[in-house]
């Protein structure tokens, strides 16, 4: 959602397509992430559950998906930052990126079932692909500044001052 919404603040027409194309395919991921998810808890007994430490989440959501952190702290709209300057939003992404293929490294260092293993390390690899799209974006932002483009000055911040 965070790469949807931003979308719309970028001043240039490919840039704002790398954001679409790969906001899209993180929505897949979300899903992937959530059958995942429902595969390994839907027949699960309760003392599955139970010896599993699935007994919290158990109490609150049953089996269903509920996007929370490992930690137990709740999906928050306040995730899907986006502050209509490119530059940050574009480096905020690059960030994104590697926090979550680090998350899938530290997931395969905790998985063994190869039927979980597998399209986590698909994931850690579009995550891959997603930064470098990122680092694409930026570069054509870049290549198209002047010193009339507000991003990269701007007059009425960035005045000469006589102290040196």
């Amino acid at each position: 959602m965070r790469y949807l919404n931003q979308r719309y603040s970028m001043p240039y027409k490919e840039v704002a397509a790398i954001l679409t194309d790969v906001g899209t395919e993180e929505l897949a991921h979300m899903e992937m992430i959530a059958t995942i998810i429902h595969q390994l808890t839907r027949n699960m007994t309760i003392e599955q559950i139970k010896d599993s430490g699935f007994a919290d989440y158990f109490v609150d959501h049953t089996a269903g998906i509920w996007p929370q952190a490992a930690s137990g702290t709740p999906f928050s709209v306040a995730t899907l930052a986006s502050t209509g300057d490119v530059f940050a939003d574009l480096h905020e992404n690059l960030a994104a990126e590697q926090k979550a293929r680090l998350s899938y490294d530290n997931l395969l260092r905790l998985i063994d079932d190869p039927d979980v293993r597998e399209p986590i390390k698909f994931l850690r690899a579009r995550e891959i692909v997603h930064f470098q799209r990122f680092g694409d974006a930026l570069g054509i932002v870049q290549n198209k500044l002047d010193s009339k483009n507000f991003y990269a000055f701007n007059p009425a911040f960035d005045k000469p001052t006589n102290c040196q």
